[in-house]
């Protein structure tokens, strides 16, 4: 799998492990930067460039990593055909959906609102969390049950 890296100054050193990380685990890992620590860096410069690579590319994921992941999410979601999920942590309580099934938040965002980027919050999370949380995202298909694609159809058509 082709998975585009990107990060600003806050999740430079997350973005790191998880690429050696990723590459460890056979995936082709493109960094899309910054190649070096900048305390004054903007991740605009670099996760939408990054959310633009995954637009273009189908068969393609994306990491943003920053302090919290949420501006990294909303600089992605801006870019046409992306859908990013942020992610922090576990969640303090269960999600259960419409008839009462459990779910686990992470997997959710892939399962039912096929996000193609994930967003996340390197002051928030651990690296060993991180890496976890990749796998498990990384891992978890979109189900492609009819009330899922037709939601997200309606999305892509308010563009």
């Amino acid at each position: 799998m082709h998975i585009y890296l990107a990060s600003d100054h806050a999740g430079f050193k997350l973005k790191s492990i998880l690429a050696s990380f990723l590459e460890g685990e056979g995936h082709h890992v493109h960094d899309c930067g910054p190649t070096s620590f900048n305390m004054e860096d903007d991740y605009p410069d670099y996760i939408m460039p990054m959310a633009r690579r995954v637009a273009e590319d189908s068969n393609s994921i994306g990491i943003g990593i920053g302090a919290s992941g949420q501006g990294e999410a909303m600089a992605a979601n801006r870019v046409e055909g992306v859908r990013a999920a942020v992610y922090y942590g576990e969640a303090r309580g269960e999600q259960t959906d419409a008839v009462g099934t459990i779910l686990n938040l992470l997997q959710s965002t892939r399962a039912h609102n096929n996000a193609n980027v994930l967003c996340l919050g390197a002051r928030f999370i651990s690296e060993q969390d991180a890496k976890h949380a990749v796998q498990l995202w990384l891992s978890t298909p979109f189900s492609g049950e009819a009330r899922h694609a037709r939601r997200l159809a309606k999305l892509d058509s308010s563009r």
